[in-house]
């Protein structure tokens, strides 16, 4: 069995545990206008799978340093979330879209900076040439797919955030602090696959 069939079979409809759908308070959800986004998960296929991340450089105006998926706005031009998450992982770390096997759309998570954003779960080879886009990325590295999955490693913290206290989750590893909507996507695949 592939590593995507594994995948497939062990994502659960709907998770046992709720999903977290936003970061922002109930009475600010009706208000927002939503932008549209996407972003590529890719699992990396070798017998310990891992997750590729990416590090924002430190001069993007929107969440510089921080660590992310590659992804990004959806175009006009593209058809569907899955091809803009392929897509803005090509700009961003080189990644053709050829060299993903889309395993599947998972649920929407709204930001407090007003993107709905679509992650999109995908395998990759292993030790693939990825290189990133200086202007967009300042490194690419991999997580143990295991760990990110593991309840364990989901610390919660909190920030105030335009005037009122947020709750958040973030994962550190090896130096890396996964944070925000990066950190609630994996905490809510966590929650949809059942995972070794």
């Amino acid at each position: 069995m592939t590593l995507a069939e594994r995948l497939r079979g062990a994502l659960a409809e709907p998770a046992a545990t709720p999903l977290l759908t936003h970061d922002l308070e109930e009475a600010d959800l009706a208000a927002v206008q939503w932008r549209e986004a996407a972003v590529l998960v890719p699992v990396t296929d070798r017998p310990e799978p891992g997750v590729l991340l990416t590090q924002r450089t430190a001069t993007l105006r929107n969440h510089a340093g921080q660590i992310a998926f590659p992804g990004g706005r959806i175009d006009p031009g593209d058809p569907d979330p899955v091809a803009a998450a392929l897509r803005e992982a090509e700009e961003e770390v080189a990644l053709p879209p050829a060299a993903v096997e889309v395993v599947a759309s998972l649920d929407r998570y709204h930001t407090a900076t007003g993107f709905a954003v679509t992650p999109v779960l995908g395998v990759v080879a292993p030790d693939l040439p990825l290189v990133p886009n200086p202007q967009e990325v300042a490194a690419v590295f991999e997580v143990p797919l295991a760990f990110l999955l593991d309840a364990a490693n989901h610390a919660v913290a909190h920030a105030s955030f335009r005037g009122r206290e947020r709750r958040y989750y973030e994962i550190l590893f090896e130096g890396w602090r996964i944070w925000g909507a990066t950190a609630a996507m994996l905490v809510n695949l966590s929650r949809r696959l059942a995972w070794p």
